[in-house]
């Protein structure tokens, strides 16, 4: 299992090369950021810096989306990342949340998701695409590799990950919702005459190493209240028809509304319907060997990198009790499965 550290870009950016810098030396593979330009500091120029500053992490956002970058100035990115810094930048994508919704916009379609994730990846793995009728390339890319990983939740966006995408992003932990996630994706490869084994998957969620579960659910509870803006939407959409596991959805009948402005953040004072029972289950949260188990569980249904979410006080010790214990752990396990 591989591990990646998710991260908001507050100013000063300075100290988030220093917690990326931190989550390499700490065993970490991938450092992801949120993209939302009006609530946070610009991704792709902290990218530039954290790959400046580091030797092999890799970089992407958590995620972009279709509506708010011209794709082929978003596939410009990767490809210059990608020459000024060997091929370490991912591409996490979906419909659109925070990026879009505060200015009041419509999360991108499937069909401008999928056209999407085709001009991004075809430019970034330096190749040609059609674009409006023309076959466009950049002159200037030789060898740049880049893959595309969707986040996504709906019976509809689960399907075209297993057609289109090279990973899969479930911004949850719950080893249940997460099983009927992963089996669904898995699915619909195979119907698509793809490899499920190709696909990447991840599951993202905030982790805390304490013991104070009451401090760490308090310092936590704002992701309820961020995935339930997605399970929303398919409610809407699919209501109790079953489509999606009843567990996702049953929490979010107390939900009145929801303030960007407080969008990802500890503290967030409208999550109150969020209840303790969703925290510990779509979190990561306990001492270290607390843990070691859930991901154990997550890696036996097929999870390849655990993401997690350091928006919270304790985020350098977190970062240090993995390096030191959580990721040596689940290394020595699978050697010793080998």
């Amino acid at each position: 299992m591989e591990f990646g550290a998710v991260l908001q870009n507050d100013p000063p950016a300075s100290r988030v090369v220093h917690l990326a810098k931190l989550a390499e030396q700490h065993g970490f593979s991938h450092v992801w950021t949120f993209d939302s330009h009006l609530l946070w500091q610009e991704p792709y120029v902290i990218f530039s810096q954290i790959l400046a500053e580091t030797r092999r992490i890799k970089v992407g956002p958590f995620v972009t989306n279709p509506a708010t970058r011209d794709w082929t100035v978003t596939a410009s990115m990767y490809a210059t990342l990608n020459e000024m810094y060997g091929n370490r930048t991912v591409c996490g994508i979906g419909r659109g949340d925070s990026a879009v919704r505060v200015l009041n916009g419509r999360p991108s379609s499937l069909a401008e998701l999928r056209q999407a994730i085709h001009v991004i990846r075809e430019l970034g793995n330096s190749r040609a695409v059609e674009i409006n009728g023309s076959m466009l390339r950049f002159p200037w890319s030789q060898g740049s590799e880049l893959e595309v990983w969707v986040a996504a939740y709906g019976p509809q966006a689960l399907a075209l990950t297993g057609e289109v995408a090279d990973g899969y992003i479930l911004q949850l932990a719950d080893v249940d919702v997460a099983k009927w996630m992963i089996a669904s994706v898995r699915e619909a490869a195979e119907r698509a005459g793809r490899d499920p084994d190709a696909i990447t998957f991840c599951v993202a969620a905030p982790f805390y190493v304490g013991d104070d579960l009451e401090h760490m659910r308090a310092q936590t509870r704002w992701f309820g209240g961020m995935v339930g803006n997605h399970v929303a939407e398919i409610v809407r959409r699919y209501g109790a028809s079953g489509a999606v596991p009843k567990a996702l959805t049953d929490y979010i009948e107390g939900r009145t509304g929801y303030d960007y402005n407080s969008h990802g953040r500890a503290g967030n004072d409208h999550v109150d319907f969020v209840p303790d029972e969703i925290v510990d289950r779509f979190c990561v949260l306990g001492t270290a060997s607390d843990h070691i188990a859930k991901l154990e569980e997550l890696k036996s249904i097929g999870v390849d990198q655990f993401a997690g979410y350091l928006q919270h006080d304790a985020k350098e010790e977190t970062l240090r009790v993995y390096g030191e214990t959580v990721i040596p752990a689940l290394r020595e396990k699978v050697t010793a499965k080998a």
